[in-house]
């Protein structure tokens, strides 16, 4: 191979970025690999009361208590499926640049395959949805439609304010 071609090769590789693919129902969605902490089989979840329905509970994970929604009940109201397939991904939830990561547990269906593409590939839908603005762009292959959510803008401040209270996080001084 040319050095010529190599670094073709080496510049068309760097704009490529992983994403974990998972399903809601029958529709595709994506998550940027690097905002995912570890992909867990789904675990028994200690409910919360009074928090949203989506919201499936909390589960003690190397010392930290993280909470946990399901997706699909948050995206469309129903809750995911018990499937083989489905898994508890925990992600670093990181709504304002300026705050600490913290880990929050998603149920994901079907989350076991990774795509590696340009996320330039994923384009605006040209809908303003207000009331999921984790919904992102899409993009499209020969399977139809997948879109990418938005990590960081999963919870409502309230949520947000609900599930990581200051001093209750476990590490945190009061």
């Amino acid at each position: 191979m040319s050095e010529l071609a190599a670094r073709r090769g080496a510049v068309t590789t760097a704009k490529k970025a992983l994403f974990l693919m998972f399903r809601i129902g029958h529709e595709r969605y994506a998550l940027k690999a690097t905002e995912v902490a570890e992909v867990l089989p789904r675990l028994p979840l200690k409910p919360i009361a009074h928090a949203p329905a989506w919201v499936a509970g909390i589960f003690a994970h190397r010392g930290v208590m993280v909470p946990v929604i399901d997706l699909s009940a948050l995206a469309f109201g129903a809750l995911a499926q018990a499937r083989t397939s489905t898994r508890l991904v925990l992600v670093n939830y990181q709504p304002e640049p300026s705050q600490e990561s913290r880990w929050l547990g998603l149920v994901l269906e079907q989350a076991t395959d990774t795509l590696r593409c340009d996320p330039a590939d994923f384009q605006p839908y040209g809908l303003d949805n207000r009331q999921a603005p984790y919904l992102g762009p899409v993009r499209e292959d020969e399977q139809g439609l997948m879109q990418w959510i938005g990590v960081a803008d999963l919870l409502t401040a309230d949520v947000r304010a609900m599930l990581f209270a200051p001093g209750l996080i476990a590490g945190e001084a009061q």
